[in-house]
């Protein structure tokens, strides 16, 4: 699920003596700004030393020595050069803190809701796919209780396209947290030789899963048929109060009614009871 890392509240003096790059307060509103336009993130002040670690990296790639250059040639860059730069200004400004079966209380939940649905092939959508713990995790409960023949389908998007290419390969480390032996022996192939070490998703569960880059500030959504349960985890906390309605609004949009959204244990929706009504723990029924 894709989130931003905490920072320090502000960068030390020794910190600000040891930059590599000029970096003004201007310059950070100016990245606040651009990320919220884009992304719609909401950068606190806190953030600054993260935004300079985050972003030096792209200063050194593209040969610009300050932010300020960086930035005015990041908002005049266009054609295919500049949606990846804008690509790689979204990706750097997001990181990833996901587990399978994070959250557990989720998954027996979603086991429960599949086997009460009157038919065996729902649409469900994770749109925080991350490195691909989350929508494997979903899957494997798909696979389980309707079977992996079943027709049933997962849309698993994010706005960070590194990420995701990492969750299409569907390769972890064999340690990996959250997958009991069962599951690991049931849905996973572990490496061997060169690979030693590491585990694949096996195809039939891959096979349930249909990939794609998807920015939640994008209009319209063109996801096809309506969504039985929409997982939407640890997003909107991201997100100022405005920017979460919009978006919720358009996730009841897309949604079946009765169908399930599935969010973060911090993210709290009771203010919008017209789109959606508590079902149970971090669990909305759309209205």
């Amino acid at each position: 699920m894709s989130s931003l890392l905490d920072a320090p509240s502000r960068p030390t003096p020794a910190e600000t003596l040891d930059q590599e790059f000029s970096f003004a307060a201007a310059d950070f509103e100016r990245v606040r700004k651009l990320i919220y336009q884009r992304a719609g993130i909401s950068l606190h002040d806190g953030k600054r030393a993260m935004v300079y670690s985050r972003l030096s990296r792209r200063l050194r790639e593209t040969g610009h020595t300050s932010f300020k250059d960086y930035l005015a040639w990041l908002e005049g860059a266009s054609g295919p050069a500049g949606d990846q730069e804008w690509q790689e200004f979204v990706n750097s400004l997001t990181t990833n803190l996901t587990s399978f079966f994070r959250e557990e209380h989720h998954f027996f939940a979603l086991a429960d809701a599949l086997r009460g649905l009157n038919q065996r092939s729902p649409r469900i959508w994770c749109n925080a796919a991350s490195t691909g713990e989350e929508p494997y995790s979903i899957t494997m409960v798909l696979a389980e209780v309707l079977g992996a023949s079943s027709g049933a389908k997962l849309l698993a998007t994010d706005i960070d396209t590194k990420v995701l290419a990492t969750a299409q390969r569907g390769v972890y480390p064999a340690d990996a947290r959250g997958l009991s032996p069962e599951r690991l022996k049931k849905h996973f192939m572990r490496g061997t030789g060169s690979n030693a070490g590491f585990i694949r998703v096996k195809p039939e569960l891959a096979r349930l899963i249909d990939f794609r880059p998807f920015n939640l500030m994008s209009t319209p959504w063109s996801l096809g048929e309506p969504f039985d349960m929409v997982f939407c985890r640890n997003v909107m906390i991201y997100f100022d109060h405005g920017t979460q309605r919009k978006v919720l609004e358009r996730i009841h949009g897309v949604m079946k009614p009765g169908g399930l959204l599935f969010v973060g244990h911090s993210e709290n929706f009771t203010d919008s009871r017209d789109l959606f009504h508590l079902q149970g723990k971090t669990i909305y029924k759309r209205a």
